[in-house]
């Protein structure tokens, strides 16, 4: 039986950058898939690499994990649609501008471009927009890419650098080194990540909740938008732990359509759309733009984020979680798996052959959630 330093389960994008981040360390890597790869929540996404500012945490990560993007931009396939179409954060009201001036000083303190606009620069950027918007916040690095291209691509990179690809059959059991399947079959490793999203069945003790989210994709409109748009108040939506909520987000493809979100559900595991929701999500885009009453839509569908309590991922040892030595995490990335993959494949790497890592990883180990309980308790 062939022997590896490091089992992945699962090939969704964070699983196939954690495989070629590896590979590329010398670690002999197995990369475990039951689907498609890139068929769950990678495929459900967006596919927007974006820095965000929740936390200090998440800032680090995600700009981090942009830089790691844009360094491979030159080496990116076509089919990938890598676009620096940046974002532009738009204030309705005054109070909202003034959350605008605090992020980009947030952003400006660790080197972030962003620049503050006023009402006439942000219809001037986006004319499509309603009048009488506030201002916005135009963040010009940030960009988009389309999320089951770029999976493959790091796949065939992963491959191409000795990582066996593993389509079995469903894993239901890992334990000392030893990940047993359905079929009865077992493979053995030193580690064993666990990439699995919100599928929890191998460590039942991973604190992530699903939470269902809503797109749209329309028919093809060229120049209809230019930026990937959020408004303001998407940061309350997020922040609403329980509560359902929706928020408008809408993102340019290179296609010419638009991709439109975005919507936020717990308790909710029905992967049927829900009428009721969607129709909330689209009112609240065509308040911010209402030419978008006009466009076709061609296809909804919904998929599930993997939140954890602290909206910040597992990355390392499931030390806390378990005392089994040989499992790992990298998962519960709620909406940033598809920004946040190659700086956790990064971070989980470096922790295995214990290389320094370029940011703190302390935010981000398992063992906190047992600390995050005892505090709680």
């Amino acid at each position: 039986m062939k022997s590896y330093d490091v089992l992945i389960v699962g090939a969704g994008i964070v699983g196939c950058a954690c495989a070629r981040e590896c590979a590329q360390a010398g670690l002999r890597v197995g990369l475990v898939e039951g689907n498609v790869p890139g068929g769950g929540a990678t495929a459900a996404g967006m596919g927007h690499i974006v820095v965000m500012d929740d936390s200090p945490a998440q800032l680090d990560l995600t700009r981090y994990s942009r830089t790691l993007w844009q360094q491979l931009i030159p080496t990116l396939p076509d089919a990938v649609e890598y676009q620096t179409s940046g974002t532009l954060w738009v204030a309705a009201d005054e109070e909202e501008l003034a959350e605008v001036h605090a992020k980009q000083s947030t952003y400006a303190a660790v080197g972030v471009s962003a620049e503050v606009l006023n009402q006439a620069e942000v219809a001037a950027e986006e004319p499509k927009l309603r009048p009488g918007l506030a201002g916005g916040l135009l963040v010009p690095d940030d960009g988009v890419i389309y999320p089951p291209a770029a999976t493959g691509w790091l796949l065939e990179q992963a491959i191409a650098l000795g990582a066996n690809l593993l389509q079995a059959s469903p894993a239901i059991s890992a334990c000392k080194g030893e990940l047993r399947f359905a079929d009865g079959t077992t493979l053995h490793s030193d580690r064993i990540v666990l990439a699995t999203g919100t599928d929890c069945s191998l460590l039942p003790t991973l604190p992530i909740k699903k939470r269902k989210g809503h797109l749209l994709i329309t028919d093809r409109y060229p120049n209809f938008l230019h930026h990937q748009l959020v408004e303001l108040g998407y940061l309350k939506s997020a922040h609403a732990i329980e509560a359902d909520s929706v928020a408008f987000n809408i993102q340019p493809r290179r296609t010419g359509q638009l991709l439109i979100g975005s919507s936020r559900q717990y308790g909710n595991e029905d992967p049927q759309s829900d009428a009721g929701i969607l129709s909330q999500m689209l009112e609240r885009a065509q308040s911010y733009m209402p030419a978008l009453a006009g466009v076709s839509g061609l296809r909804v569908w919904t998929g599930f984020r993997a939140a954890t309590p602290d909206k910040l991922p597992l990355i390392g040892p499931a030390q806390g979680l378990s005392d089994d030595r040989t499992l790992w995490l990298a998962a519960g990335f709620e909406g940033l798996g598809i920004t946040n993959a190659l700086g956790a494949a990064r971070l989980l790497t470096d922790q295995m052959i214990g290389r320094a890592s370029e940011i703190d990883t302390t935010p981000y180990l398992p063992q906190r959630m047992t600390t995050q309980a005892a505090v709680h308790a």
